[in-house]
């Protein structure tokens, strides 16, 4: 990361939190300075999906404390606080699986692809209906400008069609 970014993260963080994210390197998205969230792999899952066409992936929606008690009470608009982590794996046949079963019908995670991160602050995020967004790739983020953009671009289209979505796709699956 940049000095540049480095400052920038600085100042969206503000304060002390802002000088240790200087003095630590933090690595934050573009646009949105959102990290990936320590111990996120620890928390509460949410849902699976899974994306055919150009991604081809398996998806696990995971979620902090805030986010699974907003998803369980049907709470929208989601409270400031709410963490929702999306991680994705291509999609693959397990040969492995399959030499067990009568016939091949075993899919599982491959190579990992992405984690997205939606963090939900309605004040700091509010351009971008509350949430702030991040992309990481092999555990750090991705600088793309571009890519960064694409995602509040996509989500604010359920505002259209379910406006009482709070721009969250995945639903919880008890």
């Amino acid at each position: 990361m940049g000095v540049g970014a480095l400052i920038a993260a600085a100042l969206l963080f503000g304060g002390s939190a802002g000088t240790a994210a200087l003095r630590h390197g933090a690595q934050t998205s573009p646009i949105y300075g959102v990290q990936l969230p320590k111990g996120y792999r620890d928390w509460v899952l949410i849902s699976v999906a899974q994306e055919k066409g150009r991604n081809n992936d398996i998806r696990a929606i995971l979620g902090n404390a805030i986010a699974v008690k907003a998803f369980r009470e049907h709470r929208r608009p989601f409270p400031d606080g709410a963490i929702i982590v999306r991680l994705a794996w291509r999609y693959q046949s397990s040969a492995r699986n399959d030499a067990v079963f009568p016939a091949p019908q075993s899919f599982v995670a491959g190579a990992p692809t992405n984690v997205q991160v939606s963090v939900k602050d309605a004040k700091r995020y509010a351009a971008s209906g509350g949430w702030g967004y991040g992309q990481f790739e092999g555990g750090l983020p991705n600088q793309d400008r571009a890519l960064a953009e694409t995602c509040f671009a996509c989500h604010r289209k359920l505002a259209v069609t379910e406006p009482g979505a709070d721009l969250v796709f995945t639903s919880y699956s008890p």
